[in-house]
C-alpha cells in the first residue's frame, strides 16, 4: 500500500499511479475539467487568461490539458501552445503536424533498424532440421 499526502489539499490518500492528489481533489479538477470546456464552447474566441479569470482555473493547468489532448481550441480561436519541437503555435497536443509526422517516421526507422538487425541475428542462429536418406540407416 502506497500511502501519500494529496499535493492539492495535504490530506493522507491511498496512491494508485497518476497524479498525486486526492480523489476528492481529482473529481474537484474534473468538474473545473468540465467547467472549462463548457465555457470553451460557449466562447470560442476567448483566451486563456480570459478563461482563467472567468473559470478560475490556472492557466498552467488549462495548458496541461491541451497538452493531454483533452481540450482543443476551434480554428476561430487565437488561443494556442507552441509545439514543443519547432514553436509553431497549435491548437492541441505537444507537436505540430510536420513534427509529429518526423517523429513518427524516425521511431519507425528505429524500429525497422532494430528488427532488421534481430532477424540478422537470428539467421544464423535457426535451427535447420535435417532428414537422413533411408539407404543410409541401413
Amino acid at each position: 500500500m502506497d500511502v501519500r499526502n494529496c499535493k492539492k489539499c495535504g490530506q493522507i490518500f491511498n496512491y494508485v499511479s497518476g497524479q498525486q492528489i486526492c480523489p476528492a481533489c481529482r473529481q474537484a479538477l474534473e468538474d473545473k475539467f468540465v467547467e472549462v470546456k463548457t465555457y470553451i464552447r460557449k466562447n470560442p474566441t476567448a483566451s486563456i487568461a480570459q478563461i482563467e479569470k472567468d473559470c478560475e482555473v490556472d492557466s498552467h493547468q488549462i495548458r496541461q490539458w491541451v497538452r493531454e489532448e483533452r481540450l482543443v481550441f476551434s480554428a476561430e480561436s487565437s488561443v494556442g501552445i507552441e509545439c514543443e519541437m519547432c514553436g509553431e503555435n497549435i491548437r492541441t497536443g505537444r507537436l505540430c503536424d510536420t513534427c509529429r509526422r518526423k517523429a513518427t517516421r524516425q521511431l519507425k526507422g528505429i524500429y525497422h533498424g532494430l528488427k532488421d538487425e534481430e532477424e540478422k541475428k537470428n539467421q544464423g542462429t535457426k535451427s535447420k532440421m535435417h532428414y537422413m536418406n533411408r539407404e543410409s540407416r541401413r
